[in-house]
């Protein structure tokens, strides 16, 4: 809506994971390393958690772009509210074998058939499972199950783990012992510190030809950075409407007092979802997340009391889909007043010469 405004070539602050802007903060390039670092190794599990909106899918939806196809076949499963029979059935259509009308016991026959003939041509399999932690328990132990698939010392299928906090405390559970041992490297992506930021907003400003038009004052990064903890999605949802905010009043420059309106906004709109949760708080003023070295790192209790934060329980699609309706009304009430200014600019003139 405010694009063309602003002479931008497309939009800047979706809600929706696009590799095309993925920005490399420093804990994003520390999740990316992990990820080829599990990669390197072939087998096990590695597992990537962070807040909703830290920016998961977006890294491994880079990872999936750069990937080398002739070396390795990926699946990526991402509905994942599933019981263990739905996982092997899920699993199996994601690496695109036929699943219908077929027994589980078959589906695993396959399976594993599939992986050996991957391994045959030098190919390694990759399971990468998002949203994790909706996982049941059973579901789960039959991830673990799949990994015992080998040929020869060589393990066919190597999984990556992504979720939210709560992941890292179902894997907690003493039931998980023998998933935890084949955890080969854990990390938890933390928030943006403020500098950061700064320059993730400027990154997507200027992927779509931005030109310092609006001009953004030093104290709205400021602003936006304290109300959103250094969370990507949240600072996404506020520079949209920031933006939008702007261009309906057609200002050029953006001050943290308008930070401050739009965040009332949102607040008041969104409630409990736009509140800064105080681990993310922490973890941004401490310059983001704790780093776990490669080996298994599971059980930490940091940020774990985030996951009773409101937005845990708010899916993307709900925020982005009362963001596009806000959109839309503020898009029909202002062709309205255009259509009014249309009619009222004559009326007037006409005012102006009768009296005349």
């Amino acid at each position: 809506m405010y694009e063309s405004f602003y002479r931008l070539s497309g939009k800047p602050f979706q809600l929706s994971p696009d590799p095309d802007f993925y920005y490399e903060s420093r804990v994003h390039k520390r999740a990316y390393a992990y990820l080829e670092y599990g990669l390197y190794q072939g087998e096990g599990f590695i597992v990537i958690t962070g807040e909703v909106g830290a920016g998961k899918t977006t890294v491994v939806r880079n990872l999936l772009a750069h990937l080398d196809q002739s070396k390795v076949a990926a699946a990526h499963l991402v509905s994942t509210m599933l019981d263990a029979d739905d996982l092997v059935r899920s699993v199996c259509a994601a690496f695109g074998l036929p699943t219908k009308g077929i027994d589980k016991g078959s589906l695993l026959s396959a399976l594993e058939e599939f992986l050996k003939s991957i391994a045959a041509k030098g190919k390694r399999a990759l399971l990468i499972v998002d949203e994790a932690q909706n996982l049941s328990p059973r579901a789960i132990e039959e991830l673990r199950m799949l990994s015992n698939f080998q040929v020869g010392d060589r393990a066919l299928l190597q999984s990556f783990l992504v979720g939210q906090p709560e992941l890292r405390r179902i894997m907690q559970h003493h039931t998980m012992q023998q998933l935890r041992q084949r955890v080969i490297a854990s990390y938890h992506l933390g928030p943006l510190d403020r500098d950061e930021t700064e320059r993730y907003i400027e990154h997507r400003l200027k992927h779509v030809g931005w030109r310092g038009d609006p001009k953004v004052e030093s104290e709205a990064y400021d602003a936006v950075f304290a109300f959103t903890s250094g969370i990507p999605r949240r600072i996404n949802l506020v520079f949209n409407r920031l933006m939008l905010s702007a261009f309906l009043r057609d200002a050029h420059s953006l001050s943290s007092a308008d930070v401050e309106v739009v965040a009332q906004e949102l607040k008041e709109e969104l409630g409990a979802v736009m509140q800064p949760d105080q681990a993310s708080v922490q973890a941004a003023e401490a310059g983001g997340s704790r780093i776990d070295e490669p080996g298994v790192h599971i059980g930490s209790s940091d940020g774990v009391g985030a996951i009773e934060n409101v937005l845990d329980e708010v899916g993307d699609s709900s925020l982005e889909g009362r963001i596009a309706r806000i959109e839309r009304t503020l898009s029909a009430l202002l062709q309205m007043l255009r259509k009014m200014a249309h009619v009222i600019e004559p009326v007037a003139r006409q005012g102006s010469q009768i009296r005349h």
